[in-house]
């Protein structure tokens, strides 16, 4: 399994790479040294929670060297006037009767509390290629969904001020 991401994404994970080995990396491990300088090991919480960080700081970078591996990269092209990737989209969420704009966004990007949606998710999938005026089926799993008109759509670009998530 792959993940689509853009340009700016892979940008965007090499700098954070980059700055993990080159500035975090060091710091975290005299932060180790210093704290097994303290004494015992076996009841020095200072070292273990050195060293929790130090490793939590190799696995994320492990982490991002591999989706860098394995990334499928992806051109930013849509339709002017359907929804693609990086529009800002209103819809009418016909179940909750309630009216809300989302970002549709890839997969490294998507933070639901901030409207930005993934690509990959139900309704992410579901409005990708449509119009405005559009009715559109959101299915969350067999036999279950839900419906959403499109009412607006805002073309958007690859905005390289969106963070890329934690995990």
């Amino acid at each position: 399994m792959y993940d689509e991401l853009t340009e700016v994404d892979l940008k965007k994970m090499q700098e954070e790479i980059d700055h993990r080995v080159r500035d975090l990396r060091p710091q975290l491990i005299e932060e180790v040294q210093t704290a097994r300088a303290f004494g015992d090991l076996s009841e020095n919480f200072e070292y273990k929670c050195a060293k929790q960080a130090k490793n939590r700081n190799e696995s994320r970078i492990r982490y991002l060297e591999r989706m860098i591996r394995t990334a499928k990269v992806i051109e930013v092209r849509s339709q002017a006037d359907a929804v693609g990737l990086f529009d800002a989209v209103t819809i009418y969420h016909e179940l909750a009767k309630k009216e809300m704009t989302i970002r549709i966004v890839t997969t490294l990007r998507q933070d639901a509390l901030k409207g930005l949606v993934s690509k990959e998710s139900p309704v992410g999938k579901a409005l990708l290629g449509h119009r405005v005026g559009d009715r559109v089926s959101v299915e969350v799993g067999p036999g279950t969904g839900y419906f959403v008109k499109i009412l607006a759509i805002e073309k958007g670009g690859d905005d390289a001020s969106l963070e890329i998530s934690a995990y």
